[in-house]
């Protein structure tokens, strides 16, 4: 029967129709499974929010995904279509309107309820309401949600709009879902369906608040400015009122205000004198502001989220070298040192707060202040933009359009539209927000990648970033700078990955040339580059069971997306160093040699300050266990290039670096303060005994946010064999936060390195939460590493790629429950880059 409401203005309730709420949801196929497919049963318990895969694998009917080749065997779940089905009891008659929202629905979906189709959806990438009054019934209701097969439908859409260039091999830009979804060069191809966020019943009369929009700024006074448009939904019934009243409080300032129903938006406008302003890390606090929305009269509701008061803006000025990109907070200019964030795992479903946060702590502990949302994922959680708001974490958030041609026409263009403003809406409230994105590569690729002729004339995407984009920002968050991609080069006519100008994207490196090529780039904003390396060995071996273990094993090979990607692992040791035989040596070398090349890039392009103004490396996490860019790998473990960032990503940096004038150290001092200090300069033996052949003393003076190049000396930068010494930079007081610099003349394969039997000492003792390793040097012994995890899985370390002068030492912390002291300091667990060159 249909549900008589009443005039009274009850209280909104709310129907939780998840799995936790007490909703029982069943998922079973709606077409032929294929050949030597079953599942035991018609039907199988679902988990709302959720996903077939996970769903399916909690019921032990499919192997784990990640594992050996199972990608492969379970591609047919992509081919399948599923339906979601649920009863519930409802009964909430009092109100004037039951709408159901689902805040995800991944992708095709049409919605039954009782029967009659309510609606029918196709975008991942946004929520759906609908009034449904008039298919609810008093008491058992049933619920079913019918989803077409992911890659079916998107060859079905990219048939019916016509097919556009993308990279892979699905046409994932014919369809508003997840692109990495189906695969990616990182990324597993994984495409499935489901009900991925909450899906409930809100009841409600009179008046509700549909969405708030609090842009919080700073005056030049220090004045905060909180500018907040409330949008309104009558019920249109009889207990609808004409205006309403709301009232907008934060930091002790309260406004209230009335509006009307033919408007439907309220205004507020409040100022906090002296508030505590919001700064990305290094930079200040991240002061935080509950902001409170509270409705009556014509209906009850509230909301709560909190803001910070700051200015951001992206100078994009032309000078005398090209076309800056540089971030300006508060007035002040800060230095980037980001990457670019990917969907935390592959089955997005089990995403937690927790996760998040420790991840996001992976970036900020290596010192990052910036984190790119990429525009092959999505749009993250709250939980995501809550943590970096927290943690001082600036956020560059991309529109979903990744590295293909996109349809300006329908379907595609309304979904298009609403996604972005949902998107602009939800999170413009937010401090760390710094940055809108309108794509990655498109651009580009409309200008480089032989576009033209497979389009034949056909739209792909520009108007999106250019008009439609550009427009939505523009109205819902104008305080927030829109660019139109990236790589984009900011002015008419212009190659859009010009290093000269804006951001650029180097990927000649990984793909075709030494690593020492990054030196040839004077990028003024480096926004993606990066080099390969495998994830740990407890990781890679969790899930790679070849038979011998190898580079080019079946299973490994699965693991390994990047086209020729070992093959590049290989050729990218190049001259640094040897080629190795054992699989336990290539993980290692290959590990060692990811971290070098991104920081030779990264300290290089450090140098350049204020040319340069940031790097954003790809990329800080993994979604599945795989070879790949990332610095922490899908288990969390942080992989040797995670500890080269930290040192690299520091607020002060010392590097040595190829002048006009001479070999020279540069110092990049990234504080509030001068840094002023004694440089002990040497240059030294390699060998046992590490002999002084020469040294000198250097007085250094770096302004704040400044960096300044000192040539060094002729009798440290000239070697009298090449192969035998090296330069070591260290400040004489070592509590300057400024790591030693060290300086070669020649590559490890030529460098005459000693024996680790005879360079390097080990010892273990158990400490409180786990086993102290120190480790003494008495010669120069490079990039020394431990791998606890070869141990236990579970296990980490603090510390990694310590080099060593004879007669240094290191102590490193490892925790962990399955620590044997003795193991650590064994041939397999303690590393070193000694150990390759004489190996």
């Amino acid at each position: 029967m249909t549900i008589v409401t009443t005039d009274l203005l009850a209280a909104p309730t709310v129907t939780d129709l998840s799995s936790a709420g007490g909703s029982r949801w069943q998922l079973r196929p709606t077409t032929a499974l294929p050949a030597g497919v079953t599942l035991d049963a018609e039907a199988i318990d679902a988990v709302v929010p959720g996903e077939v895969h996970t769903d399916l694998l909690r019921a032990g009917l499919i192997p784990d995904p990640f594992d050996g080749n199972n990608e492969q065997k379970l591609a047919w779940i992509g081919l399948t279509d599923w339906q979601y089905r649920s009863v519930f009891t409802f009964a909430n008659g009092q109100h004037a309107r039951h709408d159901l929202l689902a805040d995800g629905l991944d992708t095709a979906a049409t919605i039954r309820l009782n029967g009659q189709v309510v609606a029918s959806t196709a975008n991942q990438h946004r929520s759906y309401r609908f009034d449904v009054r008039e298919f609810l019934v008093q008491g058992e209701n049933e619920l079913v949600i019918d989803f077409r097969a992911p890659v079916t439908f998107a060859r079905e859409q990219s048939e019916l709009i016509g097919p556009r260039p993308q990279v892979n091999h699905h046409p994932y830009n014919a369809v508003r879902k997840m692109a990495c979804n189906f695969g990616w060069d990182w990324g597993i191809d994984i495409a499935g369906a489901g009900i991925w966020k909450g899906i409930r019943i809100e009841s409600w009369s009179g008046v509700r608040i549909a969405s708030v929009r609090p842009l919080a700024t700073l005056d030049s006074d220090g004045t905060g400015v909180l500018d907040t448009h409330v949008e309104l939904e009558w019920d249109g019934g009889t207990a609808a009122v004409g205006t309403a009243e709301l009232s907008v409080s934060v930091a002790g300032q309260r406004s209230v205000v009335s509006v009307g129903s033919a408007d439907g938006v309220a205004t507020s406008v409040l100022r906090v004198p002296d508030v505590a302003p919001w700064w990305p890390r290094g930079h200040g606090e991240q002061a935080l502001h509950e902001v409170h929305v509270e409705l009556s009269d014509a209906g009850t509701g509230s909301w709560a989220s909190r803001v910070g008061f700051r200015t951001i803006e992206v100078r994009t000025d032309p000078d005398a070298d090209g076309t800056t990109f540089k971030f300006r907070v508060n007035g002040a200019d800060v230095y980037i040192r980001g990457s670019n964030w990917i969907p935390d795992d592959a089955l997005v479903t089990r995403i937690t707060r927790e996760s998040l946060e420790a991840s996001i702590r992976d970036a900020a502990e290596s010192g990052m202040n910036l984190l790119r949302v990429w525009g092959g994922g999505m749009y993250e959680s709250e939980d995501f933009y809550d943590v970096c708001d927290e943690l001082g974490i600036l956020v560059w958030q991309d529109f979903l359009f990744a590295c293909a041609a996109y349809s300006e026409e329908e379907p595609l263009r309304s979904e298009v539209i609403a996604e972005a403003r949902e998107a602009v809406t939800r999170l413009s409230a937010h401090a760390s927000l710094a940055l809108w994105n309108g794509c990655n590569e498109n651009i580009w690729g409309w200008v480089e990648w032989n576009w033209q002729v497979p389009l034949a004339g056909r739209t792909w995407g520009e108007g999106y970033y250019r008009k439609i984009l550009p427009e939505i920002v523009g109205e819902l968050d104008p305080r927030t700078r829109y660019s139109a991609g990236s790589p984009f080069s900011y002015g008419d006519h212009m190659h859009p990955n010009d290093p000269r100008h804006g951001t650029t994207h180097i990927w000649d490196v990984w793909n075709e040339k030494d690593y020492s090529h990054y030196a040839s780039y004077k990028p003024r904003f480096a926004s993606e580059f990066g080099f390969q390396g495998p994830p740990a060995w407890s990781t890679l071996t969790s899930v790679v069971h070849d038979e011998p273990l190898a580079p080019y094993g079946e299973q490994m090979l699965v693991h390994q997306k990047a086209h020729q990607g070992n093959l590049k692992l290989e050729r990218g040791l190049g001259e640094h160093l040897p080629q190795q035989d054992s699989i336990e040596d290539w993980h290692w070398a290959t590990q060692l040699n990811q971290a070098r090349a991104v920081a030779f890039g990264i300290e290089h392009f450090r140098s350049l300050f204020p040319l340069n103004q940031g790097t954003v490396t790809w990329q800080l996490n993994d979604s599945w266990p795989v070879v790949s860019w990332a610095a922490v790998d899908s288990h969390g473990i942080r992989k040797p290039l995670w500890h080269a960032l930290k040192h690299v990503y520091a607020q002060r940096l010392a590097t040595i670096q190829p002048r006009e004038d001479g070999l020279s150290v540069v110092l990049h001092n990234d504080t509030d303060e001068p840094l002023t200090a004694e440089l002990a300069l040497q240059r030294l033996a390699t060998g046992v005994g590490g002999a002084v052949l020469a040294e000198e003393l250097l007085s250094v003076c770096v302004p704040a946010r400044d960096a300044v190049t000192y040539v060094l000396p002729a009798q440290i930068a000239q070697p009298g064999d090449a192969t035998a010494e090296f330069i070591h930079v260290r400040a004489i007081d070592a509590g300057l936060g400024l790591a030693p610099a060290f300086g070669y003349f020649a590559e490890d394969t030529a460098l005459a390195l000693a024996d680790p039997a005879a360079a390097l000492s080990a010892s273990a003792q158990l400490v409180e939460g786990g086993v102290a390793v120190t480790v003494r040097a008495h010669a120069l012994v490079k990039d020394i590493a431990l791998f606890p995890d070869r141990v236990d899985a579970a296990a980490r370390v603090d510390t990694s790629l310590i080099t060593l002068v004879a007669g240094g030492e290191h102590t490193f912390q490892v925790t962990g429950e399955k620590l044997d002291p003795e193991a650590l300091c064994s041939a397999a667990v303690l590393r070193c880059a000694n150990d390759l060159v004489q190996g």
